[in-house]
């Protein structure tokens, strides 16, 4: 009997020290002979003898006294190992699937620029990064998440068969390679299954083994709640960002958490996150009022032509039975499941889940979507929730690298595909060899003209001509100046011969602002402030781009590009602009009595009458008009709102703010396919739900602005009872009814009669169309707004009988375009737009 507990004991000792053989994390402090406490762990520096692994080359040592290292990571950060030649770091490890995470601080380097620098990173036979540049990584991220970090961590899972892990670093010729810090965590089994379900299949299940296929963390995020360090992660060290900066309508969810105490579905669910993931979660806002038209969702950039594995982490601990939470999950516009019961699923309440996906991403995509909405079978008011959100990157060829410039818009193609054959490079080179001696003799002369055209070539591109936005501080302290050349950009981007507007110093602008005072100030947003001006005794409005500002730097390039083009007297005009000393300043027309908002609600200015009402909305149609049929394909606005119709001292409204404007489709397609931007309250549940955007998507807000304009109130009010805070919905149940007047501002109360209103409300709900082909088009929604006006005007006149009852059927009946009078028409940059006067 005792030598039975003895052999139990035994066993038991072995296994243990296997655990903790499987779980022992190699953590390297590169370019150092000594170790550091950093978040808890020790790293052993990479020159310290007796360690699992060996170098190749020694390369070069770097080091940095910065203090604008990382505050968890400084003291990694101060060192770097850097490679001149291809150099390897050999791991002794057993079998198994491994985190791996290389650590990247880019300071100078004696000789070597670092930003400039390039070079290749394989794991065994995976490619993990090809022709890289750490600073071009940084800048790229900070522009797309609104950040100022100078640091970069980049995290694999590789798997090793039968043999150690050879890191190999690759610089390109003339440049350096270089790894502040390195991380090698085992895996446990059971983390990832065999099988993963395939987005859009009907149940089909795709393999995943990822000792054959490795991975590479996109986004890893703590859904609803704060980011959590990694330091709170005890199996593997993961740090967990907040969600916030990736959900496309922050007020289409609401936080939630719980101190209940929460356990794991299983023990295999006990490495997958911490439990803290699960006591915070988003959920829908207002799901009663939005249920048939938006979702939670969530956008995230990725490398094009890659499958990804997404890992959604649930955990229910509001619904106390099953069937009271039921939803789907959509990711890319395709549901990836349906009648979703995180109860049933999880097993109970309180009981930490996760559900994995995998999907693909085309050639010419490189954006993920992930939405989350009720299902039709829950209970009445079911929602949405998520508690914590993976995505990886599948590799593909035993490559992972993205070889495009994180700055391209195009898609992506694999590292072994960029490179090209040695035939075509040999046939390239005996064709230049060629084509050189044949113009040698010639001309000398003509050789003298193709370098001297070659050098104007070259001069061009290093100074290319246009606005070009701001370009983001680099992480030395160094800018890029961003002075633009004193060419416009025409309506594709191209350059135009004539710039539109007068090109204003500096010192002009400050004059006119006395100095950008503050006092001046009428509007601010994501590119910066807007002043009031005065220009040789003339308002203006002046428009300036804050030097530091990441947000709304391409918007502000694209408005320059539309007002370049566009010209109306119902949109705000282009004055001038300013381009010196790395500021980007427009300067606009000024509109004396602000927004159409101001007007309704909000403010202390006196409301506008029902006539002045519906001037300004037929001012705001024919400007939307000519943004629709002006140009060969159109232009869509994609951002119509009450705060982006202005009126002038005459009260003339005028569409402003094209920074989000989109050319319109081509001939031959039905739609530009488009990430989805604009206000919520106004937003186009089809393009929201499809990408797809139309000119119909203007339309729709348009609609929402005309019932904004007769309801004057906010278009999403959450203090409201649940079906009145949405406006759209909630004026659309009423007009439904045909009860619009119950629920008129007030203050129109005796200005305005019955069937004009009753006519407006009928082409505010055309425009609310659940679905693009059933909305009027802009030029009929003008129309029809104009029939109201003289409906309107007729009757406050004692004409009404003169409207016949043959066109009152026609304007209840009919939104096709009527024929326009012969001569209603403006000539505007040459082209004809028929507008009625």
């Amino acid at each position: 009997m005792k030598l039975y507990w003895v052999l139990l004991l035994f066993v038991i000792a072995c296994w243990t020290r296997r655990g903790e053989a499987q779980l022992k994390q190699l953590l390297v402090n590169c370019g150092s002979n000594s170790s550091v406490n950093v978040d808890g762990r020790k790293w052993v520096g990479d020159l310290v003898p007796g360690n699992n692994f060996t170098l190749t080359s020694a390369g070069s040592i770097g080091s940095s006294n910065s203090s604008d290292r990382d505050p968890l990571y400084g003291a990694l950060y101060k060192t770097a190992r850097i490679f001149n030649t291809t150099s390897s770091y050999n791991f002794s490890l057993d079998s198994g699937s491994y985190y791996l995470r290389l650590h990247f601080y880019p300071f100078s380097f004696g000789n070597f620029n670092v930003n400039e620098s390039s070079f290749d990173v394989t794991a065994n036979n995976l490619k993990l990064v090809s022709k890289f540049n750490v600073t071009a990584e940084i800048l790229w991220k900070n522009a797309k998440s609104n950040s100022n970090s100078t640091s970069l961590v980049k995290e694999y899972l590789v798997g090793i068969k039968g043999k150690g892990l050879d890191l190999e670093f690759s610089p390109d010729a003339r440049s350096v390679a270089f790894v502040n810090a390195i991380e090698v965590i085992p895996i446990l089994d059971g983390l990832f299954a065999d099988t993963v379900s395939k987005v859009g299949s009907n149940g089909e299940k795709n393999s995943l083994n990822l000792i054959d296929q490795g991975m590479e963390t996109m986004y890893r995020l703590n859904v609803g709640g704060p980011k959590i360090e990694s330091s709170k992660d005890s199996n593997l060290s993961r740090n967990w960002e907040s969600d916030e900066k990736f959900m496309y309508v922050a007020d289409a969810s609401t936080m939630i958490s719980t101190d209940s105490k929460i356990t794991y579905s299983s023990i295999n669910e006990s490495s997958v996150a911490p439990l803290e993931v699960y006591e915070t979660a988003r959920t829908m806002t207002n799901n009663e009022v939005v249920e048939k038209k938006f979702n939670i969702s969530w956008r995230f950039d990725v490398d094009p032509n890659f499958d990804y594995f997404i890992r959604l982490h649930f955990c229910e601990f509001v619904c106390e039975k099953a069937n009271q939470r039921i939803f789907r999950i959509y990711i890319n516009n395709k549901t990836a499941a349906d009648n979703y019961d995180v109860f049933v699923h999880a097993g109970g309440k309180d009981k930490a889940y996760h559900e994995d996906f995998i999907d693909v991403i085309p050639q010419q995509i490189d954006t993920l979507w992930l939405q989350l909405g009720p299902d039709s079978n829950g209970a009445p008011g079911s929602d949405a929730f998520l508690n914590g959100l993976e995505i990886f990157k599948l590799s593909k060829n035993g490559n992972l690298a993205h070889v495009l410039s994180r700055f391209d818009t195009g898609g992506g193609a694999n590292a072994s595909d960029s490179k090209p054959k040695n035939k075509s490079l040999l046939a390239i080179i005996v064709i230049g060899i060629s084509v050189t001696l044949t113009v040698i003799v010639i001309s000398l002369g003509f050789i003298c003209l193709y370098v001297h055209r070659k050098k104007a070539i070259h001069v061009k591109e290093q100074h290319p001509p246009g606005w070009r936005p701001l370009f983001l501080h680099g992480l030395n302290g160094s800018t890029t100046n961003a002075r633009a050349c004193k060419s416009p950009l025409n309506a594709n981007g191209s350059v135009a011969t004539v710039r539109t507007g007068k090109m204003f110093t500096l010192a002009e602008i400050k004059t006119a602002t006395n100095s950008f005072d503050e006092s001046l100030v009428i509007g601010t947003g994501g590119f910066g402030k807007v002043y009031k001006g005065d220009i040789c005794g003339d308002l203006v409005a002046i428009k300036r781009a804050h030097p530091n500002s990441q947000q709304g730097l391409k918007e502000f390039e694209t408005e320059i590009v539309m007002l370049s083009k566009l010209r109306h007297r119902h949109l705000v005009s282009m004055i001038g602009y300013c381009d010196e000393q790395n500021e980007m300043i427009l300067v606009y027309e000024y509109m004396g009595n602000g927004t159409l908002r101001s007007h309704l609600y909000g403010s202390d200015l006196p409301p506008l009458n029902w006539k002045q009402r519906l001037e300004a909305c037929i001012g705001a149609a024919r400007g939307l008009y000519y943004l629709h049929t002006g140009a060969e394909r159109g232009i869509i606005h994609r951002d119509v709102k009450t705060t982006n119709i202005l009126l002038d001292e005459s009260f003339v409204a005028k569409v402003a703010d094209f920074g989000l404007s989109k050319d319109g489709p081509a001939l031959d397609q039905t739609h530009v396919s488009t990430a989805v931007k604009g206000s919520f309250g106004y937003l186009d549940p089809e393009y929201f739900r499809r990408q797809q955007l139309t000119q119909k998507s203007d339309v729709y807000s348009f609609g929402v602005v005309l019932f904004e304009v007769v309801c004057a109130r906010p278009v999403i009010n959450p203090t409201l009872p649940r079906d009145q805070i949405n406006l759209a919905e909630w004026a659309l149940q009423w007009q439904k009814k045909r009860s619009l007047e119950a629920i008129v501002d007030p203050k129109l109360q005796g200005g305005y009669s019955v069937e004009p209103m009753k006519k407006f409300g009928e082409i505010a709900e055309k425009c609310l169309s659940d679905e693009g082909k059933d909305r009027p088009t802009m030029g009929e929604v003008l129309w029809h707004l104009e029939y109201v006006l003289q409906l309107h005007e007729a009757i406050q006149s004692g004409e009404g009988e003169s409207f016949t009852m043959n066109e009152l059927r026609y304007a209840d009946n009919s939104f096709s375009m009527p024929r326009i009078k012969e001569g209603d028409e403006e000539s505007i940059d040459g082209k004809s737009l028929e507008l009625r006067s």
